[in-house]
C-alpha cells in the first residue's frame, strides 16, 4: 500500500522558518510527483509546491521566493524512498494552515499544484505562524 509519512510543522513567529518532510512508500515506479497543499481555516485546499522525480519544481505565487521544495538525496535514505522537504522561510501569519503531502505518478508539469491530480495523501501537519 502507498503511504505518505509527514513530519515537521509546529508553531513559529512571523519571519521564522520551518521544514516539512514527506517520505513516500509503496510506489512501484520512480516517476512520482510529490507536492504540498494546505488548507487554511475557511478556505479551500490549495497547492503550495510540487516536484517531479527529475527535480523540476513549481510554486504557488504566494510562496515563491520564500519556500523551497527539494528532494532528499541524503546517504541515510537507505530505503531509497521518494522523499521531499519543503523549506519554509519568511513565514507569515497567512501561511497558517494544515499542510498535506500528496503524491502520484506522472503528473504533468503544468498541473503539479492541482488537487485532482493526486490520489495519495498524507494525514497532514499543522503550521501556525503567530
Amino acid at each position: 500500500d502507498v503511504q505518505l509519512v509527514e513530519s515537521g510543522g509546529g508553531l513559529v513567529q512571523p519571519g521564522g522558518s520551518l521544514r516539512l518532510s514527506c517520505a513516500a512508500s509503496g510506489f512501484t515506479f520512480s516517476s512520482v510527483c510529490m507536492g504540498w497543499f494546505r488548507v487554511a481555516p475557511g478556505k479551500e485546499r490549495e497547492g503550495v509546491a510540487g516536484i517531479d522525480s527529475d527535480g523540476s519544481a513549481s510554486y504557488a505565487d504566494s510562496v515563491k521566493g520564500r519556500f523551497t521544495l527539494f528532494q532528499d538525496n541524503a546517504k541515510n535514505n537507505t530505503m531509497n524512498l521518494p522523499t521531499v522537504h519543503l523549506q519554509m522561510n519568511g513565514l507569515k501569519p497567512e501561511d497558517t494552515a494544515m499542510y498535506y503531502c500528496a503524491a502520484d505518478y506522472w503528473v504533468v508539469a503544468g498541473r503539479r499544484l492541482v488537487v485532482l491530480e493526486y490520489n495519495y495523501w498524507g494525514q497532514g501537519t499543522q503550521v501556525t505562524v503567530s
